[in-house]
């Protein structure tokens, strides 16, 4: 079982894309962030700057609505961070979103997964282990868009990701920080 660390060695941010518009006749990869998406975006940007949960890398779906909430968090943040398209976590599962973590070298000790539902709660569901028991009951109730996850691992490398080997350290949304 999964155990929290004092200090990780390898942390997880999930962040499912903000709310997006369903404008008439646009693809699903091309829908942008509605009014409330673009809030709610800035809203868990500012939590992560201020909770300081910047990542190293950020691995970005490349659907419109995906690269929009990460513009927007990323305005926030301090620091350089690097970013990546990453085609292989749109419209996926859960088992295929972990084979691309596994591909991030060790050296990224902290990593950004900007992506989209049902993948992002069942990758958060097949990883998490144990953890906070409330942002656990929070996370299994709603992963709502731009809900974040925060899932801590006592790994040396991406590579030894398993299922169950994460401990929830906080689950928050727009509304619960914001």
């Amino acid at each position: 079982m999964a155990k929290k660390s004092a200090k990780p060695k390898h942390r997880l941010i999930l962040l499912r894309h903000a709310k997006s518009a369903w404008p008439d006749g646009v693809a699903d990869r091309e829908r942008p962030l509605a009014e409330r998406g673009r809030k709610a975006a800035h809203v868990i940007g500012a939590y992560m700057a201020r909770e300081k949960l910047i990542p190293d890398l950020a691995l970005v779906s490349p659907a419109r609505r995906a690269q929009e909430t990460w513009k927007l968090v990323r305005k926030t943040l301090s620091g350089k961070v690097d970013e990546r398209e990453a085609p292989d976590i749109y419209e996926v599962s859960a088992e295929r979103i972990v084979d691309v973590i596994r591909t991030v070298g060790p050296d990224i000790r902290t990593l950004l997964i900007v992506g989209h539902n049902p993948g992002m709660e069942n990758a958060a569901s097949l990883l998490v282990a144990d953890g906070d028991a409330d942002a656990v009951a929070r996370m299994e109730d709603k992963f709502p868009t731009a809900g974040l996850a925060v899932i801590d691992f006592d790994i040396d490398g991406w590579d030894e990701l398993a299922p169950g080997s994460g401990y929830l350290e906080r689950f928050v949304t727009p509304k619960s920080v914001g």
